[in-house]
């Protein structure tokens, strides 16, 4: 008939349609399917295979979407010529392999926003973009041609308790990890600065840290944050530079640093000369007290994203700084990446300034509380730390498990989550509990599945050690 098939479909676990694309994939990769080759008819390879035309036919329907392959009215399906890979799924399936070789498994490491319309938002703005001037595509970055985006960032944070905040005091960045970075380059000095975080903190801090050649200090903690009479005693000792800290969502614990702690912290800081990083990259709702740059406005640098509210695969991220400071961190950034790429900073622009954004955002937040909620009815009967304006859960382990043996047993399940050791300095202690991402890009049906998979777990210990 004119048709190949190349090789049969393996036999690991998972949907029939999803391993017969990727079979297809992978003889057009190896040249076994080449541009042109006609495939078989549905009801001829599904016959051949001994699966149901309705199984062959979703996958050519994917690798069609894909532009894989080519349907043709009367004639049938073709492997389609190959595109230039400037932007395409690829990339995605590259960075989602190991759930795509293992379709059961579902991977709570890091929270994945839900599509609540800022895709085709994304979309809509990157033909804004193309569309837009030749200079934008011809020139570097310059702070003048930029005023108008962190004007932008200026309205989008506008609800936010910063102080006093003007688009000088702005700078743009790649995602709120390299926002971190800017502002320690900005801060750092010496041979050896030294930097103070929380015992248990987000392991950005401490790397960025490192790789400025600084020494990392844990300060005990509580409830409530930091101790401040720890973070004294520390300051003393150390003669730090900067505390970074996350005082509305604290990772990877959840936890919330109330007024009055954090104006017992800003006293410390104040009397030892210490600069506060704040990281707010996780907060999704409405903050529930002043930040550090408004509470001390000459030592607060202040971090956020729009990872967690929008999207992260755009890493726009923004870094504040104190009064008087924005000229030490323009320069940081210029020094080190002179600015967002211009169409990259022109999307940025469209998209904050749209009012429609905010909505998006409050629509994401409220997609993930659903998820958050479905976590807590299933765990919820363990020692469990959640809000539903926090994109992750924060679980004590009951006696019977170590955090370790818990998570390798979870992943045995097909559920990944994080230990609390990779939150825990090198030579720190780590809490016997484990951190819980939410997880949008799976079904709520299949992401309660994984929460109903960790209760089974939880429910059976493997042994029980006494405390």
């Amino acid at each position: 008939m004119g048709t190949i098939w190349p090789r049969e479909l393996d036999d690991t676990k998972g949907p029939k349609y999803k391993k017969l694309a990727e079979t297809i994939r992978s003889a057009i990769d190896d040249g076994d399917l080449s541009t042109g080759t006609k495939l078989p008819p549905v009801r001829e390879l599904s016959y051949q295979l001994g699966i149901t035309p309705g199984t062959v036919a979703r996958a050519y329907s994917i690798l069609t979407d894909e532009g894989l392959l080519q349907a043709e009215v009367g004639r049938g399906t073709f492997v389609a010529a190959k595109q230039k890979p400037v932007l395409d799924d690829v990339w995605a399936r590259q960075l989602h392999i190991h759930e795509l070789n293992n379709p059961n498994h579902i991977s709570l490491f890091s929270p994945r926003v839900p599509d609540v319309g800022q895709v085709e938002a994304i979309r809509k703005a990157l033909v804004k973009v193309a569309n837009g001037p030749e200079l934008t595509f011809l020139s570097y970055p310059t702070r003048s041609a930029y005023q108008p985006v962190r004007e932008a960032v200026v309205n989008w944070l506008s609800e936010l308790p910063v102080g006093s905040l003007n688009e000088e005091d702005v700078v743009l960045t790649h995602g709120g990890q390299s926002g971190l970075m800017v502002v320690m380059q900005a801060i750092l000095k010496g041979a050896k600065p030294t930097v103070l975080v929380e015992d248990l903190s987000y392991a950005g801090f401490r790397r960025a840290a490192e790789l400025l050649r600084a020494d990392v200090v844990g300060i005990e903690m509580d409830e409530y944050g930091v101790i401040p009479e720890s973070l004294e005693k520390a300051a003393r000792k150390t003669g730090a530079t900067v505390f970074c800290t996350s005082p509305e969502v604290h990772n990877p614990t959840g936890l919330y640093t109330p007024l009055e702690r954090r104006q017992e912290i800003v006293e410390v800081a104040k009397r030892h000369n210490i600069q506060i990083l704040e990281d707010d990259c996780y907060r999704m709702g409405d903050p529930r007290a002043p930040c550090y740059r408004a509470l001390a406005p000459e030592i607060g640098w202040h971090v956020s994203s729009i990872s967690k509210t929008l999207t992260p695969s755009l890493r726009v991220g923004f870094a504040l700084a104190p009064q008087g400071r924005g000229a030490d961190l323009r320069r940081a950034a210029e020094h080190g990446y002179f600015g967002l790429a211009q169409p990259l900073a022109a999307l940025t622009c469209i998209l904050l300034g749209d009012p429609k954004t905010k909505i998006l955002a409050r629509a994401v937040q409220a997609e993930m509380a659903r998820y958050v909620r479905v976590a807590v009815n299933a765990l919820g009967g363990f020692d469990l730390t959640w809000d539903d304006q926090v994109p992750f859960l924060w679980l004590r382990l009951p006696s019977g498990w170590r955090s370790a043996a818990f998570t390798r047993a979870a992943e045995g399940q097909g559920v990944q989550i994080r230990s609390a050791d990779e939150f825990a300095l090198r030579d720190g202690r780590a809490p016997n509990a484990v951190r819980i991402a939410v997880n949008c890009h799976v079904s709520l049906a299949e992401f309660e599945g994984a929460m109903q998979s960790l209760r089974a777990l939880l429910d059976n210990p493997p042994e029980q050690i006494s405390v």
